[in-house]
């Protein structure tokens, strides 16, 4: 390979599924190798222990992470991205808060229990809202309940 991963340029996703269902997601990722290769440089898969911290992806299941190192298309990496939440959704599959994803934002707090209790601290700790933006508004403060 002349080509180093996460030199900058790239994008990236990763999706955590319970390790009980890894198989059956990664059978399903692979059925969609057509539309994923053109845009793909690089894909690993890493298995993660259960952990209690509320907001990972590995919260209460072991896991295992799908990532992907994406040419830096966008549009057409977000194509591809709903066709592979759509493929992991009987898995129940956590994006990486901090990479690419376009989970619809109830369809994203349906998969954090914790997510409740974690908007309390925050209007706790931050009632002025001064370390919230629109990534934040839209996942972490209940303002995307009515999105589908």
């Amino acid at each position: 390979m002349n080509f180093t991963p996460s030199a900058g340029d790239e994008l990236q996703s990763e999706y955590f599924v319970s390790r009980a269902n890894a198989y059956e997601a990664l059978r399903a990722i692979e059925r969609l190798r057509t539309q994923i290769a053109p845009l793909l440089f690089i894909s690993e898969i890493r298995t993660v222990a259960a952990d209690e911290l509320w907001m990972s992806p590995s919260q209460g299941r072991d896991s295992v992470g799908i990532h992907f190192t994406w040419k830096p298309d966008q549009a057409a990496v977000f194509k591809v991205l709903s066709l592979i939440e759509e493929a992991l959704e009987p898995y129940r599959a956590r994006p990486h808060w901090a990479k690419l994803f376009v989970m619809p934002a109830a369809r994203l707090r349906s998969r954090y229990e914790k997510l409740d209790d974690f908007e309390r601290l925050i209007a706790r700790l931050d009632p002025s809202g001064k370390f919230r933006n629109e990534y934040t508004e839209r996942f972490l403060t209940g303002n995307g309940r009515e999105d589908a």
